[in-house]
């Protein structure tokens, strides 16, 4: 239902929602494989990956007090965020690892909204999140990509009712545990394959010294937890 005042807003993003059936949890936890497992579907799906990959690189960029230059998002699903500040320590080694671990770590950040029952609060919080991303965002398939996924939720965040609000969150937390994983996996194929010689895990063994195979092993491992930790949040008892 849409809300007609800002105080009604503000009651539901402050307040919590019922939880959807068990079988609407299963269900859009088979939707959100479906969207990760089948090629084709993944090849528009990654999209939002790609989003949630970048802005990871340009929300530690800003934490790190880096200066940003904005983050472009292209049709192939590959993306770049460009930064600068010193080429080495602290603060490039966190923005360089922060790409591929993101989707997971805002999966698991939205699993335990919903543990808590704040469906509407996650997304609105997807959305302000979307909103800080395109404004850094500096081409037309980016902006594109980025308008396409607010509105979106913003769409069913403002005119759908609680069951459609709940099936909503629950599909974009599952996809973004579940995604959080492909990347990865398939990150390490290209590297074997000497196809990723400039991917984050090669450039973060450059910064560190490390082997790169160790920084996809973290990324695996967060990636891994997390899904693991947000589908315990996330599935009914006895899970």
């Amino acid at each position: 239902m849409q809300p007609h005042s800002i105080s009604q807003v503000w009651e539901q993003v402050t307040g919590t929602q019922a939880a959807p059936t068990t079988a609407v949890v299963w269900a859009t936890a088979a939707v959100a494989l479906l969207a990760v497992g089948w090629r084709g579907l993944w090849q528009l799906t990654r999209n939002v990956v790609t989003i949630a990959h970048e802005g990871g690189h340009a929300l530690v960029a800003l934490l790190m007090r880096r200066r940003l230059h904005g983050i472009r998002l292209h049709s192939d699903t590959s993306g770049l965020t460009v930064s600068s500040g010193k080429p080495h320590g602290p603060g490039m080694v966190l923005t360089a690892a922060a790409g591929y671990v993101a989707p997971s770590l805002l999966g698991l950040g939205g699993a335990w909204l919903i543990s808590g029952r704040h469906t509407t609060a996650l997304l609105w919080a997807v959305v302000v999140l979307l909103l800080c991303v395109l404004i850094e965002v500096r081409n037309a398939y980016g902006v594109l990509t980025v308008l396409v996924t607010g509105g979106l939720c913003f769409a069913v965040s403002w005119f759908g009712g609680a069951q459609l609000q709940g099936a909503f969150s629950y599909l974009c937390v599952w996809f973004l545990l579940l995604a959080g994983v492909r990347p990865v996996v398939e990150l390490q194929t290209k590297r074997a394959r000497g196809q990723a010689r400039d991917s984050d895990a090669d450039q973060l063994a450059r910064l560190t010294h490390l082997p790169g195979l160790l920084w996809v092993t973290v990324f695996l491992v967060v990636s891994l937890g997390s899904l693991l930790l947000g589908a315990h949040w996330l599935l009914p008892a006895p899970f």
